[in-house]
């Protein structure tokens, strides 16, 4: 229970702060002796009950973080010692960028929400890559590792899909699976890349590059309409598509109370998380998995917190679990209390 103390200390923090600063810190205890096995002791789910294979990946356990929290892919080794079955790194795009001028991430406590506009400030793909290819050389590390891949934000739409394919080649060697980002609201113009022409033209190129057959997975936003849905659904009929990733932040701030739309104004643009979101990502969810049925896995995001979260997930059809907003309000222990909660379910 001490996290709530933790938690409300960070809280006094501008958000981009506190992500530093906790991310220090667990890297400190990480180097006390000791501390490693201190911190797998305490938070890794240790049963092998939840293992899956997908995508020729064996996943230790369905819950993974998503992309946006380790963008730099700057603290696999803590956030394996934290148990995740999986981390998404980025969103990386081909150049380095600073993305949106801060400040740029808000909280909303009340409701357990955030809202960013970060604008996919990163390293660029080629210091990411060289960061994973160091990694490699010095542990014999089994986390699994996703590449969430953009464009950058002078990148015309009509030359997006030069971006994913730079970025796929940079980091080919160094993860484990890739989702094509076009769903984010802060870069301008990139939710077009939904449409179902932009997305044939990306994936056609990224496969006909993509020798070694990596799952390459696409992740769209939980604001489409139903007639973009059933364009995405057919689309994975037609080019190869591996998975999908359900979804992204959210433009829909009535899921909002009036005190946090309110504080949303204000606050401007950008997307939301965390547990308002939970049903419409779940609706979306549903939607496309009705659509596609277990011909493709789904990984799915939005609003998870506890263990129901994710089982309502899994129940409408996903195959892993991606946390984010949840992991920043619950703290360490959640992926093992989620663990725990699907082993007991499912046993």
């Amino acid at each position: 229970m001490l996290y709530p103390l933790i938690r409300n200390t960070l809280f006094l923090l501008p958000p981009e702060t506190a992500h530093k600063v906790s991310m220090q810190g667990l890297h400190i205890a990480a180097a006390l002796p000791f501390g490693k096995q201190i911190l797998a002791g305490n938070f890794q789910y240790k049963g092998n009950d939840l293992s899956k294979e997908l995508f020729g990946l064996q996943f230790p356990n369905p819950v993974g973080l998503g992309a946006g929290f380790d963008k730099n892919a700057e603290h696999l080794d803590v956030l394996e010692l934290l148990g995740f079955g999986f981390v998404e790194i980025g969103t990386v795009t081909p150049k380095a960028q600073a993305g949106n001028p801060t400040q740029r991430l808000f909280r909303l406590p009340s409701q357990k929400a955030l809202i960013n506009r970060m604008g996919f400030n990163n390293d660029g793909v080629d210091r990411i890559a060289k960061r994973l290819y160091m990694r490699k050389e010095k542990t014999n590390s089994t986390l699994i590792v996703g590449g969430n891949i953009g464009k950058n934000k002078v990148t015309e739409n009509s030359d997006a899909w030069k971006d994913y394919c730079i970025n796929f080649k940079g980091l080919e060697e160094v993860v484990d699976y890739f989702v094509v980002n076009v769903s984010s609201p802060n870069t301008p113009g990139l939710r077009e890349l939904q449409e179902k022409e932009s997305l044939r033209k990306i994936f056609s190129e990224l496969q006909n590059i993509n020798k070694n057959n990596k799952p390459i997975l696409l992740k769209i936003a939980p604001d489409l309409a139903t007639a973009a849905l059933d364009d995405i659904i057919a689309l994975t009929q037609e080019v190869k598509i591996d998975g999908l990733v359900s979804s992204n932040t959210t433009l829909d701030r009535s899921l909002l109370n009036a005190e946090n739309m309110e504080k949303a104004n204000s606050i401007g643009a950008g997307g939301l998380s965390g547990q308002p979101i939970l049903e419409k990502s779940n609706q979306v969810l549903t939607y496309l998995h009705n659509g596609i049925g277990n011909r493709l896995p789904i990984i799915a995001s939005g609003g998870i917190f506890k263990g129901e979260d994710a089982q309502a997930k899994m129940d409408a059809g996903a195959s892993l679990v991606q946390i984010w907003t949840g992991f920043i309000y619950e703290g360490p222990s959640i992926v093992k209390n989620i663990c725990q909660h699907l082993s007991s379910h499912n046993n």
